[in-house]
This record gives C-alpha cells, sequence and structure tokens, in this order.
C-alpha cells in the first residue's frame, strides 16, 4: 500500500502472522484466534486484574482529537452563527454549568451539530473529567453507550486490553464527573433513564430530532427545541456562505427558500453552494464582472448565463449540485449511496475509485452541503441518498457494495492495521457487508470479526457474526458456519446470556462434529463447560433456604438410613408400602409413607426437599417424627358418611390415667364374662401356651386397606397365636363388620396384641399360665400414636365406650357392631 497516496492493491494478499489479541472480559481471559476461533476461560486464582486508571490533561486532548471527523484537505471553514443560535449556545452553557442535564430538539439540518461543537469549546473546564463526545447513531441499547463513555475517560492498562463487567462498569461510570455531548441520539424512555442513572456525576447534552422517542418524566431533562432561522438570519447567513452581498433577485429567491425549506440551516448551506457553482459558471467572482477574461482562462469568453435556481431545484439541491462537481466527487457519491449513505474514510476512495486524488473529492462535497459529520466520520446528509438514487446514482450498488466488501476484506485482515482503526470504520464496513454478495461477505466477515473483539466494539462485532453466519448458511460453507455460532457463544457467555452461549455452542459443536473437526470440537466443548459451571453457580445462588415440609395428603417423610442407594430421580415425593422395624425385623403391617426422591438443581423450583442421613437408626416411625412433628396433632376430617367422632388429645397425663383405669375395668369385666364362659360348660380351642407381647411400635393400618382381609382378622406377628378371640373366621368377619360400620374404628385384636408403652396395667392384668383359656390377656385401649393417621382409618378408642356399654354379662354373650362394641375385640364370637 502507498501510504503518500492512500492506495490499497485489493490483490495483494495479506503479510505477517495472524494477529492474536489476548484481553481480558470481567472473570474470564479471552484470547481472540482469527485461524482456529476464540478461546476463553476463567481467570486464574491469585491473578489479579488490571485497573484502568482515568486519563489526565494530555490523554483528555488526544481524545477529544480522536473523537472529531478527520481533517480534510482544503476543507471550508464552518460558517458562524447566526445571533438566535448565540443566545441558545449561552442558555445551554449555563445549564450545564449548573450541572443540569439538557434535551436539544431539532430536525435533521438544523444545525445541532454545530451547535455542539461551539458548547464543547465553552464547557471545557466545567467538569473534572472534561468533556466527552458520544455519538448515538445506531444506538438502541445503554450499555454500549456506558462503555463507549468508560472507554473515553479510563485508559486501558499496556499489558492488555479490559471489558469490565457490568457491575464493574456501573461502578466506574458512577465516578466519571464530566459534560457529555451525545449527538444523533436514538433511544429514550426507560433506556434513557438507565442512563442517566448510572452516570449521576455527568451533565448531558442530548441532541436529538423530533421522531425520536421522548424521555420519561422522571428523567428531569431541560427542553431546548431548535427552530428554522428568520429571514433577515437566513440572508445573512446565505451572505456568509457565499462570501458577497446578495442582490434584490437573490434575496427574494432566499426568502422564498426559507419559506418552503422552514428556515433550515442546511438548506442555506446547500443553497450558497448553488450561488458559488452559478458565480463560476456565469463568470462573476466576487466583483470581477467587468474584467474581460483574459487569455489563459479556462471559461469561454461567450458563456451562457446561468440563471437562479428554481424553488424545487432550491429545496431538492442534491440532483444539480452533483452535476456541477467533480468525476472523482460523483464517483466518491456511487459508492456512498451503494452504502446506504456510509462514506468509508478518504484514505480508501483512491483504492475504491481508481483516481489518486479521490481523496479531496470529499472536501468538496462537504463544502457543498452534500455531507455530514456523524461521530469520527462522515456520510451523506439527510435527504441526499433518496434524491441522488432517483436520478440513477444508485444503479451500480450490488457492484460497488461487492468492490468495497473485498477491499475492506483484505484492509481488515492485513496484519499492520490495528483494531483500533478498523473499529472507526465499522460503519462502513457492515455496510459494504450487507451489499455484497455471499462470497464476498462470508471473506469479509472472517477477517473482520477477529478485529472488533479486540477493539472492545462488541456491538460491531455480534452484527458481523450474525451476518456472517447468516451469509455461509446460504453459501453452504459449514466450516465457517461453524466458526461463527462458536464466536457467537463465546460472546454470549463473556455477557451473561448463558442460554444464547449454549445454543450457539452446541450448534458449533454439531457443526464441527460432522466436520470432524477434532481441534475445534474440544475448544467448543470447554466453553460449553464453563456455561455448565456458570448455570450451576447461578442455580445455587438463587436457590431458596432449605426447610424441611410438613407432609401433604397424609403422607410422611421418612429417614434414608445411612448407606442406602438414591432412588432414582422423578417426582418430589412417591407414595411407597414400607414395613415398620424393630430390633429383630417386621413387627406391624405395612404402612404408606412419602419416601422423598433427589432432584437435581432446578431453577423453578420453589422448595428442596431434602433427606437426611442419619447415623442412629430410629427404631420405630414414631423416633422418626418425634423431633420434626409437635406430639398434638390436628384430628383428621371425618369422612362424609360417618357421623363426626371426637378424638382425645394426646400427650395429657390426666387422660392417660383415665385411659389405664378404663382399661382396668375392662379387663375385669372381660374376666367376668370368660368366668361365665367357663362355668356354662362350653369349651374353647386353646389359644397356646400365653400371650405373645407384639413390639412397642403401635399398628398403623395402611391408608385405604381393609384389615378384613388378612387371615384371621389380627396382625399375625403380634398375635401369632389368636390370642383373645375365637375362631379365625369369626375374628376376620368380625373385624370386617366392625370396619364396615365405621371406617375409623380400631382393627379388632390390636389392643389385645400390642399394649401401649408408658401406660400401666390395671388389677388383674396378669395372664395365666398354660393354656386355659378361662383368663385372657388385659385389653388396654392404645395410646394415640404421634403418627398422623390416613384419613380413611383410625387409631384412636372412642371416648363414649365403656365396658357396661359394650359388654353384657350373660351367659351366652352376643357379639355387638355397634359404635360402641369396636373396644372389645371378638369376644364369644366362638360360641
Amino acid at each position: 500500500m502507498d501510504r503518500t497516496q492512500g492506495q490499497v492493491d485489493p490483490a495483494e494478499p495479506s503479510s505477517g502472522p495472524a494477529r492474536v489479541v489476548t484481553l481480558t472480559a470481567g472473570d474470564f481471559t479471552l484470547t481472540v484466534n482469527p485461524v482456529d476461533g476464540s478461546e476463553i476461560e476463567p481467570l486464574r486464582p491469585g491473578a489479579e486484574r488490571a485497573r484502568s486508571r482515568k486519563r489526565d490533561a494530555a490523554g483528555r486532548a488526544a481524545r477529544d482529537t480522536a473523537a472529531r471527523p478527520p481533517v480534510l484537505p482544503g476543507a471550508p471553514a464552518s460558517a458562524r452563527l447566526t445571533a438566535a443560535r448565540e443566545e441558545e449556545r449561552e442558555r445551554l452553557v449555563r445549564l450545564l454549568s449548573h450541572g443540569r442535564s439538557v434535551r436539544l430538539t431539532g430536525p435533521s439540518g438544523s444545525g445541532r451539530s454545530g451547535l455542539l461543537d461551539a458548547v464543547a469549546a465553552d464547557c471545557a473546564g466545567v467538569a473534572p473529567d472534561g468533556v466527552v463526545r458520544l455519538s448515538g447513531y445506531g444506538q438502541q441499547q445503554p450499555g454500549e453507550l456506558l462503555h463507549a463513555l468508560y472507554a473515553a475517560v479510563y485508559e486501558a492498562p499496556d499489558e492488555r486490553p479490559v471489558r469490565p463487567d457490568r457491575e464493574e462498569l456501573l461502578a466506574r461510570v458512577r465516578e466519571i464527573g464530566a459534560v457529555v455531548l451525545l449527538d444523533d441520539l436514538e433511544m429514550g424512555g426507560a433506556a434513557l433513564d438507565e442512563l442517566l442513572r448510572a452516570t449521576p456525576e455527568c451533565a448531558y447534552l442530548l441532541a436529538a430530532t423530533p421522531d425520536t422517542k421522548a424521555p420519561s418524566d422522571a428523567s428531569h431533562l431541560e427542553e431546548v427545541f431548535l427552530g428554522g432561522l428568520g429571514r433577515a438570519e437566513s440572508v445573512e447567513f446565505l451572505e456568509a456562505g457565499v462570501g458577497r452581498a446578495l442582490t434584490e433577485e437573490e434575496t427574494a429567491w432566499a426568502g422564498d427558500l426559507r419559506f418552503a425549506s422552514e428556515g433550515l440551516p442546511l438548506r442555506f448551506v446547500q443553497a450558497a453552494a448553488l450561488l458559488r457553482q452559478r458565480d463560476e459558471l456565469n463568470g462573476t467572482r466576487g466583483g470581477d464582472e467587468d474584467e474581460e477574461p483574459g487569455v489563459f482562462e479556462e471559461r469561454p469568453r461567450d458563456a451562457a448565463y446561468v440563471p437562479l435556481p428554481t424553488l424545487a431545484e432550491g429545496a431538492a439541491p442534491a440532483e444539480l449540485l452533483a452535476s456541477r462537481v467533480s468525476e472523482s466527487a460523483r464517483a466518491v457519491l456511487r459508492i456512498a449511496c451503494a452504502l446506504g449513505g456510509e462514506l468509508p474514510h478518504h484514505a480508501h476512495l483512491p483504492a475504491l475509485v481508481g483516481d489518486t486524488h479521490a481523496d479531496a473529492a470529499v472536501a468538496e462535497l462537504l463544502g457543498c452541503g452534500l455531507l455530514t459529520p456523524v461521530g469520527t466520520r462522515y456520510r451523506l446528509a439527510s435527504g441526499v441518498a433518496r434524491q441522488l438514487e432517483e436520478v440513477g446514482y444508485g444503479d451500480p450498488a450490488a457492484e460497488e457494495a461487492r468492490t468495497a466488501a473485498r477491499h475492506y476484506a483484505w484492509w481488515t485482515g492485513h496484519a499492520s492495521v490495528t483494531p483500533e482503526r478498523i473499529a472507526a470504520e465499522a460503519d462502513a464496513v457492515l455496510a459494504a457487508l450487507a451489499g455484497a454478495d455471499v462470497v464476498a461477505a462470508v471473506l469479509l466477515a472472517r477477517t473482520a470479526a477477529p478485529a472488533f473483539a479486540a477493539s472492545l466494539h462488541w456491538e460491531a462485532w455480534e452484527r458481523v457474526l450474525r451476518s456472517g453466519a447468516e451469509a455461509a448458511r446460504k453459501a453452504g460453507e459449514v466450516a465457517e458456519q461453524a466458526y461463527f455460532h462458536h464466536e457467537l457463544g463465546v460472546l454470549a457467555l463473556c455477557e451473561g446470556r448463558l442460554d444464547r452461549a449454549r445454543a450457539e455452542l452446541e450448534a458449533s459443536i454439531g457443526l464441527k462434529g460432522a466436520l470432524a473437526d477434532k481441534r475445534g470440537t474440544v475448544a467448543g466443548r470447554r466453553a460449553l463447560a464453563l456455561v455448565t459451571d456458570r448455570e450451576a453457580a447461578g442455580a445455587a445462588a438463587v436457590s431458596p433456604p432449605l426447610r424441611l415440609a410438613p407432609p401433604v395428603g397424609g403422607a410422611v417423610a421418612v429417614a434414608a438410613p445411612v448407606g442406602a442407594p438414591l432412588a432414582a430421580p422423578g417426582p418430589l415425593a412417591a407414595t411407597v408400602p414400607v414395613a415398620a422395624t424393630g430390633p429383630t425385623g417386621p413387627t406391624g403391617p405395612t404402612v404408606s409413607v412419602a419416601l422423598a426422591a433427589p432432584v437435581g438443581p432446578r431453577a423453578s423450583e420453589a422448595v428442596t426437599a431434602v433427606v437426611p442421613a442419619r447415623r442412629d437408626a430410629p427404631a420405630n416411625l414414631a423416633e422418626v417424627f418425634a423431633e420434626p412433628f409437635p406430639m398434638s396433632l390436628k384430628p383428621s376430617p371425618a369422612p362424609a358418611l360417618a357421623p363426626p367422632v371426637a378424638r382425645p388429645v394426646a400427650g395429657s397425663r390426666k387422660r392417660t390415667v383415665l385411659l389405664a383405669a378404663a382399661g382396668a375395668l375392662t379387663v375385669a369385666a372381660l374376666g367376668t364374662v370368660v368366668a361365665l364362659a367357663v362355668g356354662s360348660g362350653e369349651e374353647e380351642t386353646p389359644a397356646g401356651p400365653g400371650p405373645k407381647v407384639s413390639s412397642t411400635t403401635p399398628d398403623v393400618p395402611a391408608a385405604g386397606t381393609d384389615t378384613a382381609g388378612e387371615p384371621g382378622g389380627n396382625d399375625s406377628a403380634g398375635d401369632p397365636a389368636g390370642s383373645g378371640a375365637g375362631s379365625g373366621a369369626g375374628s376376620g368377619a368380625d373385624a370386617g363388620a366392625v370396619t364396615e360400620a365405621e371406617p375409623g374404628a380400631a382393627t379388632p385384636g390390636e389392643g389385645a396384641g400390642a399394649p401401649t408403652p408408658g401406660v400401666s396395667r390395671g388389677p388383674g392384668a396378669k395372664p395365666s399360665g398354660g393354656g386355659t383359656p378361662s383368663r385372657k390377656p388385659p385389653v388396654v385401649p392404645p395410646k394415640t400414636s404421634p403418627v398422623a393417621s390416613p384419613p380413611t382409618t383410625s387409631t384412636s378408642p372412642k371416648p363414649s365406650s365403656s365396658p357396661s356399654a359394650s359388654v353384657t354379662p350373660t351367659p351366652t354373650p352376643t357379639p355387638t357392631t355397634s359404635a360402641s362394641a369396636s373396644t372389645v375385640t371378638g369376644t364369644g364370637t366362638g360360641t
């Protein structure tokens, strides 16, 4: 490339090694590799991130110079402000000096950028961090504007660039105290409020058009509206642009133009250019109308008289102005139309146009009012692109865009070009990418994406990656498509968008697997592992506190023994039948309990189910629930068909004494009945050597199960010989009758075989030896278990039951099926 003339040869291959840049992005170390894709890894433990420092006076001066458009050769001096703009200038400076933020609203071409330049010169020493100039063109989110403000105030460390995460970014920009001039604002409402809240120590001058979204009422912005120029001001402005006094005809024409254009200063800049071109064509240059043209002058002696432009030509002067500029300038206009109004840097124009002096055409176009500054670059003025496309300047747009894409593909891939220079040309590169064919677009995106990543211009990085992925899909370039998806996943991971990062990385891994790219697959899986780690860390950070919830629907939770295998992942709780175990094995019927199944960490789970592992395994269910649940339980609702039954409250010592007395009376009455039965001469089948005392754990029938289906109607483990009952069939029949008559009654034979611990036996409760059936083991009403029973089955005795009401001392007792007979288990059924 000839740097003196600014020429580049697109056919020249890129020289030098590939540009590999390592930077710090939040908690990650990002290595931008243009060949194999970016590699990301967390910061190593103990590694301190380099902290950026604020710029000094020299750094701020260099920053202000870089924030302005480039100085063009032969550029005309800007016109001075009129008296009306001077008043608005003083008002804006006064408000900014008091720390007030102002929104300057005016249509395109109203002179907002020129007014901002004048205000910046007056506010140089107002704030400690000086004046910061930003461009909001194309910015819809406040995030990138905050990063741009951070990069303008803070100077990156020498060892590696640093892009802070959101928390650090908000903490650092809060310390900035500057006057921020934000031109071409394109956002409002909540987004603008977020920008203002993030920088409370900054005073903003926001330049926007009337169609921009209005700020909210909470922003407290001062509103200043720029209107058009008056008649006298427009004539004065036009005379300053032409460089001479206007004639009466020109003054009248200026009045009509002011009415048609609503007094916009841009229209008078273009009108001044039309009058200057007319003077050159007519040979009238500043008062030398009477002089005879010399021999060596280029203009002819008998030049045709050029009249004043019509009012329509003055309102839309782009076509007339373009017809009177040089051929190089018209070629530049065609390139700008092909790039959507974006104008490349003037150093690229000689290579794009094919003219060594094409860089001077920018100054010519800027003097005609066809270009306007936008940030650090130039673009076509408002309405110029549409006017030029109507007259055919947009016809070769496809060819011009393809030429620009190939040129930028060579330039961005050259090792001598710094990422900062490429970032300054981002808008023109993206415009060439959008207008080029798929082959040129893939090549440009592949070379420009690493440069945008290294320059920390990540909004442009994302846009070029998405455009490249779409172009690679259309062109059938699977390898390039995998690269773009990988880079999009890495970018999303750096910005904390984990769902997007997982989707992009999985797509990249799939494409690289189809290509058998082992190295790329490994890099993608490493990045995907970081996504999984961040998701797990985020789920752990937002998980609710652990708590043990009470059972729902009658199900209870039991503690899993130490070393027991965990159940497979499934629902949160599953009801399974288990048996109560004692020191020697099963001692009771199966009961339904809720076994908590282990579940994985889910962000949507509100309660975490925990199965505690206890070293001291409990002996029975009562000990399991002794700590988590109180002894007093709420009574279970009775079935709709059964009458309401009052339940005694467990845990009362007085009630325990009464129950013991009632048990003693029941034993005495039972002994009387047995004595009468023996005295009548009737015989019974011996019940065995003696009653066998069962486990101290009270038997709890399973929810929804019928005890009549068990052999003998009693628990075979608790009373294997069937003591206290007549025949097995008779006891089963009685049990079935009791259960059918009252679902809440106790199971027959339950109290005789399983005395409640802690309750003393009544007088005469000692069982007789041998197999003599004349004396029965004592029947004590069972104590209410602290275990919550299912709604359909009850183990508590009725408070209204008494020996006199349930047993009649007659020679031939008859089994009763009333509600009070539930306390006696099958007496006299063998008759």
